[in-house]
Parts: structure tokens; C-alpha cells; sequence
């Protein structure tokens, strides 16, 4: 009889160990997903009505693509820049000229991301302004453009 209790005990702990394991497991994974599907800072703001919704996809749809665009932009000068840093004779007058389109690029997409984000401030209520605000300024303490910058889009 105790072998008896002793396999139902062992047999009972494995059932409940793998339920919490998997109880984890999916729920690590549901905010995995969950943070993987940021488009934008407003998809931190939870509580946007449809017409919000609608109307920040809007925006979106001519936003991404013209940021995404100086994004390629970037990688791309920057990769021209790591092989002028590392060519057998370096000229310095290259070197600088694509550290100034560089700088030019960062420039245009920061001042994009400003219109963008003045332009969805004016979807929100003043309690999601609140939100926003400190969304923004969470995303920008790191020094970049958060979500919107080439290092915070990497996948």
C-alpha cells in the first residue's frame, strides 16, 4: 500500500508541475507576442477607442513607410562609412561627407517622428496625453527614437 501512495504522490506532482510549467511557458510567450506586434507608441495605450484605432492606422500608413525608407537609408550610409573607416587608404573628405548625410538622415527621421507624434497627440484624451507623455519620454531617456529609431526596429 505505501508504494501505491508513493507512485500516486510522484504521479501527481509531475501532472502539476508540468501544468505550471505550461502555464508559464504560454504566458511568456503571449508577451512575447504581445511586445513583438509594437508598431508604434500608442500600441502602449491600451484603452484607444475603434475610432482612434482607425484613425492612428491612417497616420500610420504613410508614416512607416517614409520612416522605414530613411531607416534603409541610414543602414546603409553607415555600412559606407564602416568600410571607409577600414579601407586600406582612408580619405578623410569621404569619410566626412557620409558622416554628414548620416547626420542629415537622423536629422529628417527625428523631425518626422516629432510631426508623427505631435499628429497622434491630437487623438488623445487628456488622461491618454498623460500616458503618452510619459511613454515618450520612458522611450526616449535611452537616447534614441525608441520604437521609431533603426536600433529600437531591428528584429
Amino acid at each position: 500500500m505505501p508504494i501505491l501512495y508513493f507512485v500516486f504522490g510522484s504521479f501527481t506532482a509531475i501532472i502539476i508541475m508540468t501544468t505550471i510549467l505550461a502555464v508559464i511557458y504560454f504566458g511568456l510567450k503571449k508577451k512575447e507576442a504581445a511586445q513583438m506586434n509594437i508598431r508604434g507608441y500608442l500600441d502602449l495605450i491600451p484603452d484607444l477607442t475603434e475610432t482612434q484605432r482607425s484613425r492612428v492606422e491612417l497616420i500610420r500608413s504613410s508614416f512607416l513607410p517614409s520612416v522605414e525608407e530613411l531607416r534603409k537609408g541610414l543602414c546603409i550610409k553607415r555600412t559606407k562609412l564602416a568600410d571607409l573607416l577600414f579601407a586600406e587608404s582612408i580619405d578623410r573628405s569621404k569619410i566626412n561627407n557620409i558622416a554628414e548625410e548620416i547626420l542629415r538622415h537622423q536629422s529628417e527621421l527625428e523631425k518626422e517622428v516629432i510631426d508623427h507624434i505631435l499628429e497622434e497627440k491630437e487623438l488623445l484624451s487628456p488622461l491618454q496625453q498623460r500616458r503618452f507623455y510619459k511613454i515618450i519620454v520612458d522611450q526616449f531617456s535611452s537616447g534614441s527614437l525608441g520604437v521609431h529609431d533603426v536600433k529600437g526596429r531591428k528584429a
